[in-house]
């Protein structure tokens, strides 16, 4: 898979991102309501992938800055928002490349703690997180009082150069 650097509201992510909320829709019966502005994921305080297999857009997921301390969240979080692979590519790994390359460009821009929200009927982004050393922290955002939401987080620690 090759990754590319994109805007969020590159054509690529804007259909990637469509099929996130269309699992949303089917899974919990609305699309994801968290406020999302393009510009939030944008460098430096920002970053958004595209992950392309023959050419084609399989997978996406971005990050977007923190700095305001909002407990649970503090200055220096990332935030992991619209994390997707299509129905076609699962099972190839090609999330874990995803995420691996979000921590990467967040710990590269400064950040210090990974963050997200999802949901308890997403059994297998549950698995990738804590399989990847994320662990549950309180809830957070538009689903702080959901009792379908769960939230977790992972220290970024700062690679030697």
């Amino acid at each position: 898979m090759e990754l590319c650097t994109v805007t969020y509201d590159h054509p690529d992510a804007v259909k990637l991102i469509d099929g996130v909320q269309k699992v949303y829709v089917e899974r919990y019966g609305d699309e994801d309501i968290t406020p999302v502005d393009p510009a939030e994921f944008s460098a430096p305080h920002g970053f958004f992938v595209v992950g392309y297999l023959d050419g084609e857009p399989v997978a996406c997921g971005g990050w977007r800055a923190h700095d305001v301390a909002e407990s649970p969240l503090r200055p220096g979080d990332a935030e992991i928002k619209r994390m997707y692979v299509v129905d076609a590519a699962r099972g190839k790994g090609l999330a874990r490349r995803v995420l691996a390359e979000l921590e990467r460009a967040a710990r590269e821009a400064g950040r210090t703690r990974m963050v997200l929200e999802t949901g308890s009927i997403q059994p297998e982004a549950i698995a990738l997180y804590l399989s990847s050393g994320y662990e549950r922290m309180p809830n957070f955002g538009s689903y702080r009082d959901d009792p379908l939401s769960l939230c977790f987080g992972k220290a970024l620690v700062p690679t030697a150069e």
